[in-house]
């Protein structure tokens, strides 16, 4: 049924869509190969995780969710590897309060990208010839929460 074609309730109708999930960006270093490979040390991890959402279009966001880890031989601070990994989504959003969209945004599309990420960091970290790097389970609602308590009256 096309929009033209839709009754005026369906067209109110709350609409949300996964239009395409992808990787954005995707870099792995490895600064001291091949020797590190002789180490056997097992690696300090260090993660860091930052989302963000974009509007494409009128009721159409874009949503990443950005992981850098960092592991390193904690007794030689030396970087084993480094990877940057960005998995992103285009969402259809549209009939849905404001004020309901950006938990959809900060929560629900985060939460849809995450899983696709873990797998992209597990498999690029194997094969650079290193130990599985398994992501911890992330509560986006919880870090949602947070931000809103640490800047309130600002949107994300």
């Amino acid at each position: 049924m096309t929009e033209a074609t839709a009754t005026p309730e369906q067209a109110q109708q709350a609409l949300f869509n996964i239009e395409k999930l992808y990787v954005k960006d995707l870099s792995l270093e490895i600064p001291h190969a091949p020797g590190i490979f002789l180490e056997r040390e097992s690696p300090q991890i260090d993660l860091q995780l930052n989302t963000t959402s974009t509007p494409i279009e009128e009721g159409v966001f874009e949503v990443t969710v950005t992981v850098t880890i960092t592991a390193k031989l904690p007794e030689k601070d030396k970087v084993m590897f480094l990877v940057e990994a960005k998995q992103a989504g285009v969402f259809q959003i549209r009939n849905i309060p404001a004020s309901e969209t950006e938990p959809i945004l900060a929560v629900v599309c985060p939460n849809i990208l995450y899983p696709y990420l873990r797998e992209v960091v597990s498999d690029v970290v194997v094969r650079a010839g290193f130990a599985p790097v398994i992501l911890n389970p992330i509560n986006f609602d919880a870090l949602y929460q947070q931000q809103k308590q640490q800047a309130p009256g600002v949107t994300h």
